[in-house]
């Protein structure tokens, strides 16, 4: 019988405290309420400041990849919960690295959001629709690569922080335009601050976007059992494929990666890009099959895109 959290003894959930971070443990603290019928009271949310959050890093829109990638929005959270100060933890997935750290687990997954990229700009409606050579703000390499492919007359700067200070940077006029998930925005209620939602045909989106994952301590069989009823199989399943794409391509935030697996009836579609930082090449594939081959598909076609790629390719790196 697992103890069940309550007032005295909550169950602890750590998050980032950027107002994204918390409405998604706010999301998953509303599905644990709704699934064991528990209070509000029987869950603590811990905020936990992280390499990635610094204030003056995101002011001067330090490259994520000078600070230390993937690891910078995830390191001191998961510490945090191997001290046994959080029992579980809520990540952006798209922010998650490939391996998670000894003794703990990463094997529940909300139901997915809306995966596209945001176009966000005050004056202008779309990507086509901007001026030659305006200047457009992204911290993404992903982001930057794609769009350096299809415009590579447009000047590209980087960009960092939440919704509000991207916002407040357009209007300051340090770019024309950026980009954000959707995701991001539908779970902020702020909808309506993308001029459009671009389509993966035109903007393959970063392996995992729109996913929300909750880790917890591999012994932990209480945090478990309590995690088991929230867990999204369909959202696992496009996740192995895309995942297991990105950890055999070398998943860092070094290397511009998009990834997208899809769930058509009962086969499952996976599409994968690679490309140069600067756009001048973009190496792209697919594969269809069998849903329980997800992470062999991924797996798959990486080594095809590399093969493709030959040698130079990343020599950038």
């Amino acid at each position: 019988m697992t103890q069940m959290p309550d007032a005295k003894s909550p169950l602890k959930i750590g998050t980032r405290g950027s107002p994204l971070a918390l409405a998604q443990a706010y999301e998953t603290r509303q599905r644990l309420m709704a699934a064991h019928g528990l209070p509000e009271d029987a869950f603590e949310i811990v905020v936990i400041k992280t390499t990635g959050d610094d204030r003056a890093l995101i002011a001067s829109d330090t490259p994520l990849k000078e600070i230390g990638n993937k690891g910078l929005f995830t390191k001191e959270i998961e510490e945090a919960m191997v001290d046994g100060r959080i029992d579980i933890a809520v990540h952006s997935m798209k922010d998650m690295p490939t391996e998670q750290p000894e003794g703990l687990v990463l094997d529940c997954y909300l139901p997915r959001e809306d995966v596209r990229d945001a176009f966000v700009s005050l004056h202008h409606e779309s990507i086509k629709a901007l001026p030659e050579g305006a200047k457009v703000g992204s911290s993404s390499l992903r982001r930057r690569a794609q769009l350096g492919h299809v415009r590579p007359d447009l000047e590209l700067v980087e960009f960092r922080g939440n919704v509000q200070t991207r916002l407040k940077k357009l209007e300051d006029g340090v770019a024309a335009a950026t980009f954000l998930a959707m995701a991001g925005l539908n779970r902020l209620g702020m909808a309506d601050v993308a001029r459009c939602a671009i389509e993966p045909e035109e903007m393959l989106p970063a392996v995992a976007q729109g996913a929300i994952g909750i880790e917890r301590r591999m012994s932990d069989a209480r945090a478990e059992a309590l995690l088991d009823p929230i867990h999204d199989v369909p959202t696992a399943q496009r996740l192995a494929a895309e995942r297991a794409f990105l950890a055999t391509l070398d998943g860092s935030c070094e290397t511009p990666i998009a990834g997208l697996a899809l769930i058509e009836g009962d086969r499952l579609w996976l599409r994968g890009e690679i490309l140069r930082p600067d756009g001048s090449e973009a190496i792209s594939g697919e594969r269809w099959g069998d849903i329980d081959d997800g992470a062999a598909m991924g797996e798959h076609l990486a080594r095809d895109l590399l093969s493709q790629a030959g040698e130079g390719f990343f020599d950038w790196r």
